[in-house]
């Protein structure tokens, strides 16, 4: 035993306290394996491969129709006039199905494009509008367009109205007025710029210049949905809004923002079609709101909100309207091809559910 002051006897030195996290790298699982979340598997990367997967089905899709169309018809088909007129009809309504894809991406519904449109075709093709020229119809479809969707925009964001219930209202309302206006009569156009649009004259490399028109609003609307803030916080809406309010999100400035967009876009289609047709008329847009929610659906666009793809819905536009082409020139009936969309957009719908499902 050690007396009083003595040096202790030498014993085994302890062992070191663990420092955290250390042996983390003995106990991991194999070299090389990447940290979870970095696999690929989190939620933006799978999200990307499905849209992508969407976008080549649908391009997929395109291919069969065009395929059927050369062994069916293909003098008919195949020539660049047809070609020409499926991509100025796609036209008028993609324009429309651009609005409306931003709409439903926030988690919304506007059923009255159509309505919109043909509202906006009228009025900008009365006699005294046309006194203005070109730039008068143009202006006056743009504002008219402008001016539903403020008012949808207003009952929704601001008057707490269901998003299908005000748009419902303004479809009814809009067709009324159209009618009112034209009195049940086909306006024709007889400013000689605007009829100049539609003539090959005035084609740029052989292409329409609606087309160009429609490339230019897709190109704005791919950029302003993926590029910029705007795009964001109109996912975010659609993805949890109580939560897009908590985050910051001015919720009812942004859903009357949308609203406006799609108007604008009536408006716009509304001065296509009054170059493509030459006159305004009260039946102009009929069901342009079930064709442009059906394109933006079967191009992935989340009729619940959280998603849209402005590629996806241009492609949906695409394969309607070759569809469309199609049965027309092989003398089907009309019925024949509404059976066919809406089987179309079962299937899209189907396959939606069954890629969100876990």
């Amino acid at each position: 035993m050690n007396s009083p002051g003595s040096t202790p006897a030498s014993s085994p030195p302890a062992d070191p306290a663990p420092v955290p996290g250390a042996g983390a790298t003995l106990t991991a699982g194999p070299v090389g394996k990447p940290p979870a979340g970095r696999t690929g598997t989190d939620p933006l990367s799978r999200l990307r491969r499905l849209a992508d997967l969407r976008n080549l089905s649908l391009v997929g899709v395109l291919a069969v129709l065009i395929i059927v169309g050369g062994f069916t018809k293909p003098d008919e088909f195949l020539s660049t006039d047809n070609l020409q007129l499926v991509l100025t009809q796609a036209s008028v309504i993609g324009v429309v199905t651009v609005g409306v894809t931003f709409v439903i991406t926030s988690g919304g519904i506007d059923l009255s494009v159509g309505a919109m449109v043909s509202l906006a075709s009228v009025w900008a093709t009365t006699l005294a509008t046309q006194d203005y020229g070109l730039g008068g119809i143009l202006l006056c479809a743009v504002l008219v367009g402008l001016g539903c969707g403020l008012v949808n925009g207003v009952l929704i964001a601001y008057g707490g109205m269901v998003p299908f219930i005000a748009t419902l209202a303004m479809l009814a309302s809009a067709r009324g007025l159209a009618l009112q206006i034209s009195d049940g009569r086909t306006q024709v156009v007889t400013v000689n710029p605007v009829l100049d649009l539609g003539l090959p004259d005035s084609y740029v490399l052989g292409i329409p210049p609606l087309v160009i028109i429609f490339a230019a609003v897709t190109v704005l609307g791919w950029l302003v949905l993926n590029r910029t803030t705007f795009g964001r916080r109109t996912v975010a809406i659609g993805g949890n809004a109580e939560a897009a309010r908590l985050a910051g999100i001015d919720v009812k400035r942004q859903r009357l923002m949308l609203y406006l967009l799609s108007g604008l876009c009536c408006g716009v289609a509304a001065f296509m079609l009054v170059v493509l047709t030459g006159s305004g008329q009260n039946t102009n847009g009929n069901l342009y709101e079930l064709d442009a929610i059906a394109a933006a659906i079967i191009g992935g666009t989340l009729l619940t909100g959280g998603r849209g793809t402005i590629t996806g819905s241009v492609l949906g536009v695409l394969v309607f309207t070759t569809i469309t082409n199609l049965f027309a020139l092989n003398n089907l009936q009309s019925d024949v091809q509404q059976i066919a969309k809406g089987a179309i957009i079962v299937a899209a719908v189907l396959v939606q559910k069954g890629r969100s499902t876990p």
